[in-house]
């Protein structure tokens, strides 16, 4: 088998796709300037075309940014380079962003390599430290000194999507070295099946000597595995278990009943497995059954998301003595997050321990998000605006709009090119303190770029400046849009503040464009509605246009959603099917925090809540006084069923 070398890293999914949106090939007749130089440049180091790059890097010797002229260079030919020449580029560029980034492409390919000595020299000097494979990387390096390192690495690789070359070779010489057992693995493989990752599925059956055809079948054809009883060795029974998960994929209930039907010489363990295997994919169906299910997998080796969800079924059927037991069970890395500290809190509240819970709040109340909105609502007090910080002097000013990294970024942004620019800017921030970066919001709000104006601004503790983190552009065509259908602008301004942030060229991998993020179908179809005369395709990005297209869009799901907001705005982001489906599911009216909270795609979950979280901060800006996060969130209730039945306690 030839060995394939490990892609070299970018930061993020969200970096992948800004960077990709420049891959397609720049004709050299189109070359009129540097800049064009420059673009054509880095498309050459994108795809790897070393005779290209260096022959537009020849005509950029007076580039503004000689820094990233040498790194595409080199990154086209880092697979062959020499330490020398390495080490010549982050000596010449220390301290800079894009020599970090080249550290983190090296750290790449001498962990691919196995050059131990350089590796470990290097990854202290990693300053991002970002990238999964690294920290893969990074313990295979200890492991191969026979240091002790399964703990960490079990917390480490839980996400296939995370994993490549670097955790596939830490997995097997932890499972050669003994440190990792079957049990690890076949855990492992129980990832594998939940999130549907063939190729890892196939690494780990080698490692396990699983004939592929039946490793294939238990994956993508596991009704073939259910139709008779296991044989009885530890290969069938685990590759029935898998089977189980799989199918109940698309229907738990035949995977409940080939459980109940073969499951008879399952041990005790095996058959909790099972139960956990179906309660999964049932949850993530928000079937009321799964809960029953997820008391019969009591013992289970569960994944994070199984963890996870088991406290959201338990939640969404108000069973909060188990919403605590499920918590207690967590890991420390996922029961310290806020929403597990959040939901405990209410818990230990349902157990009449107020004091106990009002101490849990406490510990998050100060937080400027979702769930510490929530705790502040819990401990009797609501949420409002922060008294106004002392401006930013223009002495502060001063040394921000001279940092070489913000110009940096300022450059690459009037470029569109926001891949490197917001690289250059977040690494600008790293070291600042908080007037800086209130300073350096400020610097990002007198270029137009609210977008880091918002995100800069989020970054301090203590000195909060609203009129940064909560901007209100576009006033006035946004008071006369909301005002003509009657819907609450500071919702809107908290959906925008999500979608966009306020950038108005903003545009989406699958393509919504604008403030408002609006699908071209739906900029059509909702224009049509409203009698947009002459309507065309490039308005959507005309902020009026956007404006009005976005908000009688919301407006018109809040009305068909019976004016939940929760569920207008789940509407917004994943199609209005899709929240009337899931409310469909609910036995009970559930408050709006709980329906939000198991909504089963994570990007619509953190949606709603970053949605309504805005929307309630922007309401005590607009209404100067104290809001209720809780009344915004409203109760869900099924269709049919009166908001007055109560709920479960």
């Amino acid at each position: 088998m030839v060995a394939v070398l490990p892609a070299i890293a970018v930061s993020s999914a969200t970096e992948i796709s800004a960077f990709a949106a420049y891959s397609a090939p720049l004709p050299v007749p189109g070359v009129i300037n540097d800049d064009d130089r420059f673009m054509a440049l880095r498309d050459a180091a994108l795809h790897d075309d070393a005779k290209a790059a260096q022959m537009h890097a020849s005509q950029l010797g007076q580039y503004a940014i000689p820094s990233y002229v040498d790194y595409y260079v080199l990154r086209t030919r880092i697979r062959s380079a020499s330490a020398a020449e390495v080490l010549a580029y982050l000596k010449k560029y220390e301290g800079s962003a894009i020599a970090d980034r080249l550290r983190n492409d090296w750290l790449l390919v001498l962990g691919f390599r196995g050059d131990w000595a350089n590796f470990d020299q290097q990854l202290p000097l990693y300053v991002v430290n970002d990238d999964s494979q690294v920290k893969c990387y990074a313990l295979l390096s200890k492991a191969v000194k026979q240091q002790r390192v399964a703990v960490e690495a079990r917390a480490l690789i839980t996400s296939p999507k995370q994993y490549g070359d670097g955790c596939y070779q830490l997995l097997n010489a932890l499972y050669d070295q003994g440190q990792f057992t079957d049990a690890d693995i076949w855990s492992q493989m129980r990832i594998a099946a939940e999130s549907s990752a063939m190729p890892l599925a196939k690494r780990l059956g080698k490692m396990l000597n699983i004939p592929e055809k039946r490793l294939v079948e238990a994956m993508d054809k596991p009704t073939n595995v259910l139709k008779k009883e296991a044989a009885n060795d530890r290969l069938s029974r685990e590759l029935f278990l898998m089977a189980l998960g799989r199918a109940a994929k698309n229907d738990p209930e035949k995977s409940v009943a080939a459980l109940q039907k073969f499951g008879n010489k399952l041990s005790a363990a095996e058959k909790s497995q099972a139960w956990a295997n179906i309660a999964l994919p049932a949850s993530q169906k928000l079937q009321p059954e799964a809960l029953t299910y997820w008391k019969r997998a009591d013992g289970a080796n569960l994944s994070m998301e199984a963890y996870q969800w088991r406290v959201r079924m338990a939640l969404r059927e108000g069973d909060w003595k188990m919403v605590k037991s499920a918590i207690a069970a967590m890991p420390l890395t996922l029961k310290n997050l806020p929403a597990w500290v959040y939901w405990h809190g209410r818990a230990l509240q349902q157990e009449g321990k107020k004091e106990e819970a009002m101490a849990i709040f406490a510990s998050i109340s100060d937080q400027m998000h979702f769930y510490g909105q929530l705790a502040l609502e819990e401990r009797g007090q609501k949420i409002g605006a922060p008294a106004l910080v002392k401006p930013v002097t223009p002495e502060e000013m001063a040394p921000i709009t001279q940092n070489p990294n913000l110009q940096r970024a300022l450059k690459f942004y009037a470029m569109n090119l926001r891949f490197e620019g917001t690289r250059e800017w977040n690494w600008a921030l790293r070291s600042m303190s908080e007037r800086e970066l209130l300073a350096a919001a400020e610097f990002a709000r007198q270029n137009e770029l609210l977008d880091r104006m918002v995100n800069t601004s989020d970054k301090t503790k203590a000195d909060v400046d609203f009129t940064q983190r909560f901007p209100t552009p576009y006033n006035d065509s946004m008071y006369k849009a909301t005002q003509a259908i009657g819907v609450d602008m500071a919702w809107v301004y908290g959906l925008i503040r999500q979608e966009s942030r306020f950038a108005t060229a903003a545009k989406s991998h699958v393509g919504a464009s604008g403030l408002m993020q609006v699908m071209p179908k739906t900029a059509k179809w909702v224009a049509k509605k409203i009698g947009l005369a002459n309507y065309v395709p490039h308005q959507v990005n005309e902020v009026e246009t956007n404006i009005a297209l976005g908000t009688n869009y919301l407006n018109m799901v809040l009305t068909d959603l019976g004016g939940s907001q929760a569920l207008a705005s789940a509407a917004y982001n994943a199609g209005p099917g899709r929240p009337r489906a899931w409310r469909s599911t609910l036995s009970r009216p559930v408050e709006g925090a709980i329906f939000a909270e198991t909504i089963p795609f994570l990007e619509t979950r953190d949606y709603v809540k970053n949605v309504l979280s805005n929307a309630t901060y922007y309401a005590a800006i607009f209404e100067k006084k104290p809001q209720s996060l809780k009344a915004r969130l409203g109760t869900v209730v099924p269709k049919g069923m009166s908001a007055d039945e109560p709920e479960y306690q």
